[in-house]
């Protein structure tokens, strides 16, 4: 390259693209190519006829496409991040260093030289690409687990659960999706009947939310007898920072 910046290039003067091809192909047939390479001490036009043309091969069919290397490493979400996005690669690898390639239009995550995931190329930051049988099985139940699903659990739970599912999805469905697998987790642990109450007791104090129905079954509040004399005692599992709040009933009595 060097040569033919310092050699062919200067003060040379070019009509377009066509000209400036038709001087180097000159220039290379009677000057460049006749000279005594300094390497090799032969003529390189004699050289490529005699020795080099035969060994060459025709240009792939389809041009090979500009690809980036990095090495990375599999965090334990099963992802690995490249500019700012995210692409998973099977669970049993967390913790390697796994090789990435990507293109234009294809990301390639190898290990050594085994290809381990392919994702197509995403460009907006904190997106992520993501293969299910790339994760463990507990984590597939969990992504399994969407709004449908926790709405069909709550309903076999019982009318209120179902109710507070419904408001919690109201708005906001996604933001609030892993406050209703929550709720439906919690019947786990405390059985349907006294989740249904919780609920139950959750919506009387308009408060459809998981942390409210989660510290009504700690506290057995889900037991309680359901009276307006309870609120002053109660105030503080169902409104939160507002727990020095009484009932205007009870102040107004003069």
């Amino acid at each position: 390259m060097k040569y033919v910046k310092r050699n062919f290039m200067p003060l040379r003067d070019y009509r377009g693209l066509a000209d400036g091809n038709r001087q180097l192909v000159t220039w290379v047939l009677e000057t460049a190519g006749n000279r005594i390479h300094g390497t090799t001490r032969e003529r390189p036009l004699a050289r490529f006829g005699e020795t080099e043309r035969h060994l060459l091969q025709p240009l792939p069919s389809v041009a090979p496409e500009p690809a980036v290397w990095a090495r990375l490493k599999l965090a334990t979400t099963c992802h690995v991040q490249f500019e700012q996005c995210r692409y998973s690669a099977p669970y049993l690898l967390i913790g390697e260093q796994l090789w990435l390639r990507a293109t234009s239009s294809a990301v390639q995550i190898y290990r050594e030289h085994e290809m381990v995931a392919t994702h197509p190329r995403l460009t907006r930051p904190g997106s992520r690409s993501t293969v299910d049988d790339h994760l463990p099985p507990e984590a597939v139940a969990y992504k399994r687990q969407n709004p449908p699903w926790c709405l069909e659990q709550a309903e076999k739970i019982g009318v209120a659960c179902h109710a507070l599912i419904e408001q919690l999805f109201a708005e906001r469905v996604l933001d609030n999706l892993r406050a209703a697998q929550g709720v439906i987790r919690l019947g786990q642990r405390y059985g349907a009947r006294r989740l249904e109450a919780a609920c139950q007791r959750a919506l009387a104090f308009d408060n459809p939310r998981y942390r409210s129905v989660k510290t009504i079954l700690e506290k057995g509040l889900d037991q309680v007898a359901m009276v307006e004399a309870a609120f002053d005692s109660l105030a503080e599992s169902y409104t939160g920072s507002g727990r020095f709040s009484r009932d205007t009933r009870t102040l107004l009595t003069h």
